[in-house]
């Protein structure tokens, strides 16, 4: 018995990982058909990935090398946080130190959060403190799984994006049905 459907097509595979993001399916995973799904990963998972735009609007670490940049995106009128990346690169945080400026007086986030609030799935519940920044688009890399409001996974940085104002940035279509 199976409780989600298999194949053994790789073209009706690629379809699937095209087209079941949208309905909350984050991706496939590739094992023998008679291979239980176990918890000792002998087996191969390939997650749908989006790209889109956020706001940073902080950052962990410095302005000049930041490790992680905090995301944001506008939600019921408000610029809100909903996720972090993974660490920066030396070299890719100082690259994005470049567009960083202080944040002015009236900024929207606190200074500290708990960890718990950025990953789920961390063990350290501890406070976070943030590098508050005026608000930035960058564009990342992301699973499309959600958890309420914020990506469930870290988020993988890929550019500045200089061109772009914070005030363009819209949040994916599934992000504003799940605030309704």
């Amino acid at each position: 018995m199976n409780l989600s459907p298999t194949t053994g097509d790789m073209e009706l595979a690629k379809t699937w990982l095209r087209d079941l993001p949208a309905t909350g399916i984050e991706g496939l995973v590739f094992k023998g058909g008679a291979q239980p799904y176990e918890a000792t990963r002998a087996w191969l998972k390939l997650k749908h990935k989006d790209v889109l735009d956020v706001v940073c609007a902080a950052v962990i670490g410095s302005l000049t090398q930041p490790q992680a940049i905090i995301a944001g995106l506008p939600v019921g009128g408000e610029l809100k946080i909903v996720g972090r990346s993974t660490v920066l690169s030396t070299k890719v945080g100082r690259e994005l130190g470049q567009y960083l400026h202080a944040a002015g007086p009236g900024h929207p986030w606190p200074e500290e959060i708990s960890e718990s609030s950025l990953n789920r799935f961390s063990r350290d519940k501890g406070p976070v403190r943030l590098t508050l920044i005026e608000p930035v688009v960058v564009e990342v890399s992301a699973d499309v799984a959600w958890s309420g409001t914020s990506f469930r996974h870290p988020v993988t940085y890929r550019r500045p994006r200089p061109e772009l104002e914070p005030s363009e940035v819209r949040p994916p279509p599934e992000l504003n049905d799940r605030h309704r």
